[in-house]
């Protein structure tokens, strides 16, 4: 039996699946991934939130980057990994996903918002820092690049910043204890397309092994965690959920 075939019988046996989705699931559809050779931190230097919050010049270059897309963190669409996910959550197999990424591709492809966990944030839209009123960004848009206008909150007038997690930002306390119910509630967690070295993120799929789920890895390359893994595959994610996917019901992957 394939690794593919063990990994599509997992699936078909699992009564709640819970996704943990990482940048490897977005290069697929173009998007750079945070840490390697060509990406998002090697061009160009984080802007940490003591920074944005302090500085004006440091506000004005994050949102100068936000409006040129130079990051590429939106713009994109949904591949057949996003879209195998979907048709996961749609089924009812899986339960939620839990996502590092900022790029809303899940809810693109079609994956309720409920259903979506984010931890790291939301590069498609903006924020209060003060009263959390979200702030569609084509409403920005305009007078930042007309006029100059830094954005503020249009309710309460505190900063507003896109809704992305920044470094030295606190973890969002919502999204971090839903995560951590659905890994100690799921009885299969599938890792797709994360490194695992970022935490406590990468901290929820030991979680989930602790608590009783069979965790299954699917990433190109290795992480620190393949060996607790049930399961490991060491290949491209789309081609690997458009192949098991359709298996998730019970049929045999291959028959």
């Amino acid at each position: 039996m394939s690794d593919r075939q063990r990994l599509a019988e997992l699936l078909a046996a699992s009564g709640r699946t819970v996704v943990f989705t990482g940048a490897g699931v977005s290069t697929e559809s173009g998007i750079p991934d945070f840490r390697s050779r060509g990406g998002v931190w090697t061009r160009m230097r984080p802007i940490t939130f003591d920074e944005f919050v302090s500085s004006e010049d440091k506000r004005r270059e994050a949102w100068t980057r936000a409006f040129s897309g130079v990051a590429g963190w939106v713009g994109a669409r949904p591949n057949a990994g996003h879209y195998g996910v979907a048709r996961l959550i749609a089924s009812g197999k899986a339960s939620a996903v839990i996502t590092q990424n900022v790029d809303n591709l899940h809810q693109d492809s079609g994956v309720p918002p409920g259903k979506v966990i984010e931890l790291h944030g939301n590069a498609s839209y903006a924020a209060c820092l003060d009263c959390g009123l979200r702030h569609e960004l084509e409403a920005l848009r305009r007078p930042f690049l007309d006029r100059g206008a830094i954005p503020a909150c249009r309710d309460c007038g505190g900063l507003v910043k896109t809704a992305i997690i920044s470094f030295g930002q606190a973890m969002p306390a919502g999204p971090m204890a839903r995560a951590e119910a659905e890994a100690a509630a799921c009885d299969l967690f599938l890792v797709l397309g994360s490194s695992l070295q970022v935490f406590p993120a990468a901290g929820f799929p030991l979680m989930a092994k602790r608590c009783g789920a069979v965790l299954a890895i699917v990433n190109r390359e290795p992480t620190p965690q393949d060996r607790h893994a049930d399961l490991v595959l060491h290949e491209a994610i789309g081609e690997v959920m458009a192949e098991v996917a359709p298996f998730a019901w019970g049929e045999r992957a291959g028959s």
